[in-house]
């Protein structure tokens, strides 16, 4: 059928988009194998390991690199030719097709050192600073880690043992997920080919079978994965028009990971340590790009006091799909922390200027925090509709609206001066 009303000719390059990304898998195509992590510790973690590019030759993209190009540069085109140059949503649209485009090269580079000036282009670095500001991200990691790094030891001892086996946290999650996706079929499954412990895709969260968990990794879970990752992509292919909500290029990376550990915050069921560790990720991919190897990233998780499970496979995270030799990490964990901030000062400046009704928008789909205007301007447009699934700090607002009405406040207090006023009563006394 022959597209003809506005939300038609939406709708199919929607479709068409949708169809072009689906077999663009980027963290599958850079996955490292298991015989790495044998090869480190065979070696005492004094040789890399051997012929990185040899490895991702082997791993099969799933598409014809030349071929992909093709298709979304004549798909960018066919945008500009149904919906002309200057229609929003045709410039969002195009967007989606020049980060896909991005991803083609970067993947086409695996295992070379190009591979990072494409991720970097795509996550950005540490180095970066964040919008509309002078502080980088690298400056908000190295206050983090002091502040974590003091705090932690203070804090009352309380044990989360990793006792929990895979089977029973899909179980438990299945019956959260069950409740919270009313009407939705959203499962928890178990799965030996992920490396993370657990990793959400579509409808599905993952848990890595034959692994042990704490209670709180599963409290975590319910949040990170299922109400934001798996309740975003269903938003997102719940929309009858622009159904591009549904699928997640680079650009969406830190608004998703960020929103995920906002919710981990906002219902409090993070922990420093984990917050310490998303943190040091981004210390190892800024240490990555001043030249630091694998092995003396691993040797830094090490000094940390992680596990070595631990340190080999954060220290992998950082060179995914890059050469291991240093000065060309992959980039994507910068997300987590550098999305939070993103997020947070959305919703704060949302509320100060009294906008508070397009903040549940963050959910409507798979999008970066900048697309939220727009997005929700077309949603009084009748083409983009409400999000279905919202956590309730995001369903009720009223709470979210006094936290962040406060907050504003925040930035006008000399935080200098209180912290020395606190510090002459602790000094004096403890």
């Amino acid at each position: 059928m022959t597209a003809t009303t506005y939300k038609e000719k939406l709708k199919q390059l929607s479709r068409w988009i949708v169809d072009a990304q689906k077999p663009i898998r980027i963290l599958n195509s850079i996955r490292t194998p298991p015989e790495w992590e044998a090869e480190l510790v065979k070696s005492g973690f004094k040789d890399l390991p051997k012929n990185p590019r040899e490895h991702y030759d082997k791993v099969a993209l799933g598409f014809d690199p030349l071929e992909k190009s093709v298709e979304l540069k004549l798909l960018k085109n066919e945008i500009t030719s149904i919906l002309g140059a200057d229609d929003a949503l045709g410039q969002h649209m195009q967007r989606l097709c020049d980060e896909y485009l991005l991803v083609v090269e970067m993947l086409k580079a695996r295992g070379k050192v190009d591979f990072y000036r494409f991720s970097r282009e795509l996550y950005g670095s540490p180095k970066d600073c964040f919008a509309q500001d002078v502080n980088t991200i690298s400056s908000m990691s190295r206050l983090l880690y002091a502040t974590l790094s003091g705090v932690g030891p203070s804090l009352p001892e309380i044990t989360s043992p990793e006792d929990v086996p895979a089977k029973e946290v899909v179980e438990s999650l299945n019956q959260r997920f069950a409740q919270y996706f009313d009407g939705q079929k959203v499962l928890a499954k178990l799965s030996d080919g992920i490396v993370a412990d657990a990793a959400a895709g579509g409808d599905k969260v993952k848990i890595k079978d034959g692994a042990m968990f704490s209670k709180r990794d599963i409290d975590i879970y319910e949040v990170h994965e299922g109400w934001v990752h798996v309740g975003t992509t269903l938003n997102g292919r719940h929309q009858p028009v622009c159904e591009f909500l549904s699928i997640g290029p680079p650009r969406c990376a830190s608004t998703q990971e960020g929103l995920a550990v906002l919710m981990e915050i906002f219902t409090f069921r993070s922990s420093v340590q984990r917050a310490k560790q998303i943190n040091d990720r981004i210390i190892c991919i800024e240490k990555a790009e001043d030249g630091a190897n694998l092995l003396e990233v691993l040797e830094y998780m090490r000094t940390e006091g992680y596990s070595e499970r631990d340190c080999i496979t954060n220290a992998l995270r950082v060179f995914r799909g890059s050469t291991l030799e240093g000065g060309a990490p992959f980039t994507k964990d910068i997300s987590y922390c550098k999305g939070f901030v993103e997020n947070y000062n959305f919703l704060r400046s949302s509320i100060r200027v009294h906008k508070p009704f397009v903040i549940p928008y963050i959910f409507v789909g798979k999008l970066n925090v900048e697309d939220i205007p727009l997005l929700y301007a077309k949603h009084l447009e009748g083409l983009v509709e409400a999000p279905r699934f919202l956590p309730p700090h995001f369903a009720d607002l009223n709470g979210l609206a006094v936290w962040m009405s406060f907050s504003t406040f925040f930035n006008r207090v000399d935080l200098q001066s209180v912290q020395a006023h606190y510090k002459s009563l602790f000094d004096k006394y403890l």
